[in-house]
């Protein structure tokens, strides 16, 4: 298990940003799960939507996008560590259900390839065992 406090020694991004709380069943280069605890405290439900708060599927995105700079750096070493990480495609998305407050997203991504600095990954979240989103994304690390 990663908690939070290794992830943001793993990647450079923080709060209100930071969109996984910890990291478990890391197979490397490989898999990763990724778990975000959905809580209304959220800045983003301020405006979305006010009465009705849902995760920006994007958000969901790039918590999918955050598991697997953890997974490529715990696969990669020390040496990874920081790294900025680009996307350069999301393709595939679909959103199933509404994420809402309260909600645990379990983000499972999978190493699809990767060629040099260029990684490709299939990420799909799931919250109480149902499937509410998915994608194939491409990303690309970089120093920082």
């Amino acid at each position: 298990m990663i908690d939070v406090n290794r992830i943001m020694e793993m990647i450079p991004h923080r709060y209100p940003f930071l969109m996984i709380d910890r990291v478990k069943d890391v197979v490397p280069d490989h898999q990763a799960v990724g778990i975000k605890n959905v809580t209304a405290s959220e800045p983003h439900f301020q405006g979305h939507f006010p009465n009705h708060p849902i995760m920006p599927g994007v958000l969901i995105v790039e918590a999918m996008a955050q598991t697997a700079a953890v997974l490529v750096v715990e696969t990669l070493g020390a040496e990874a560590e920081g790294k900025l990480v680009y996307f350069m495609s999301v393709d595939n998305a679909r959103f199933r259900k509404p994420v809402t407050p309260g909600d645990v997203l379990e983000i499972t991504v999978t190493k699809v390839r990767s060629r040099g600095n260029v990684y490709k990954f299939e990420g799909k979240a799931h919250a109480s065992g149902v499937l509410m989103a998915e994608a194939v994304f491409s990303a690309m690390i970089m120093d920082s």
